[in-house]
């Protein structure tokens, strides 16, 4: 369902993207390309014909690996951790319900 012009970008999880039905439409140039950094299993398997194909860009999941981008993370964290101690919601809580929670504890 997707126009020819697509490309298809996955740096999430390997399973989110059927890589034989990928392969096949890249195969077939129903798709443009697409940029993987994350793969049903990982590594990658050496036999894997994605791999030979010239319309996909491949990394081995390291898209975050920057100097800035670590740093940033780190920071994050950090001001994570500092908000819990000085008594505030962490500024990233993903589930800020289970710190009322285990406040109750």
């Amino acid at each position: 369902m997707m126009k020819k012009t697509a490309y298809i970008i996955n740096t999430s999880r390997g399973p989110v993207v059927d890589e034989k039905a990928l392969y096949e439409a890249l195969k077939e140039k129903k798709i443009a390309g697409t940029g993987l950094d994350v793969f049903e299993k990982e590594p990658i398997d050496p036999t894997n014909p994605l791999i030979n194909l010239d319309n996909i860009v491949m990394t081995p999941h390291i898209a975050s690996a920057s100097i800035d981008t670590r740093i940033a993370m780190a920071m994050m964290a950090a001001m994570n951790v500092i908000a819990v101690f000085d008594g505030r919601e962490p500024p990233n809580a993903v589930n800020p319900e289970m710190r009322a929670r285990a406040q109750k504890y």
